[in-house]
C-alpha cells in the first residue's frame, strides 16, 4: 500500500511539473494588441473621364503601448476606376505619424513617408482593387498617450500640379 501512495505522489507531482512547464512556456497576458480607427475618402481621379472614375480609400490606423514603447501601423485599401489605366501617378506616398495627445494639437514625435504606396495602386487588379500596408514606427513612450495619425497625397501623372490636397483619416484611439 505505501508503494502505491508514493507512486500517486510522484504522479501527482509529475502533473503538477508538467502544468508549470506549460506556464512558463505560455505567451504573456499582458501583451498589447492594437487600437485602431478606420475612415473612409474618396476622390476624383482628375484626368481620367469614365463615369465611374473615383477611388474609394479605406485606411485603418492602428497604435498599441508595449514594452514602454508606441507603435503605429496603418493599412490602405481602395477600390479604384474598373480598368484604370497603369501610370496614373507620378508619385503617391502614405505620410504615417506617431503623435503625443494632448489639449489643442498633438504634436508628432515620429513620422515616415511610404512611397510603396504608388507602386501599391498602379498595380491594382483588374478590378482596381487593391491594398497596402506601411511599416511600423516604434517611439520611447513618456507617461503621456499617444496615437496614430495620417494621410495620403496623391500627384496626378499628366496634371502638372504635384501632390494635391491631402487625403486625411480619422487617427486612432488614444493608448
Amino acid at each position: 500500500m505505501r508503494a502505491l501512495k508514493r507512486s500517486t505522489s510522484t504522479a501527482a507531482i509529475l502533473a503538477a511539473l508538467a502544468g508549470t512547464a506549460a506556464l512558463a512556456t505560455a505567451a504573456p497576458a499582458s501583451a498589447a494588441s492594437y487600437h485602431c480607427t478606420t475612415s473612409s475618402y474618396t476622390v476624383d481621379d482628375p484626368s481620367f473621364n469614365p463615369d465611374s472614375d473615383n477611388w474609394d480609400f479605406d485606411v485603418k490606423l492602428c497604435a498599441k503601448r508595449s514594452g514602454g514603447y508606441i507603435y503605429t501601423t496603418a493599412k490602405v485599401n481602395w477600390d479604384g476606376p474598373y480598368s484604370a489605366p497603369k501610370n496614373r501617378f507620378n508619385k503617391a506616398r502614405f505620410h504615417l505619424q506617431t503623435k503625443r495627445s494632448v489639449k489643442g494639437t498633438d504634436p508628432v514625435v515620429k513620422y515616415a513617408n511610404y512611397t510603396g504606396l504608388e507602386r501599391a495602386l498602379e498595380h491594382s487588379s483588374n478590378n482596381g482593387n487593391g491594398s497596402y500596408e506601411t511599416g511600423t514606427l516604434k517611439h520611447k513612450a513618456g507617461s503621456s498617450r499617444y496615437l496614430a495619425d495620417g494621410y495620403i497625397e496623391l500627384d496626378w501623372a499628366g496634371d502638372g500640379k504635384g501632390y494635391r490636397k491631402p487625403l486625411i483619416f480619422r487617427a486612432s484611439p488614444r493608448v
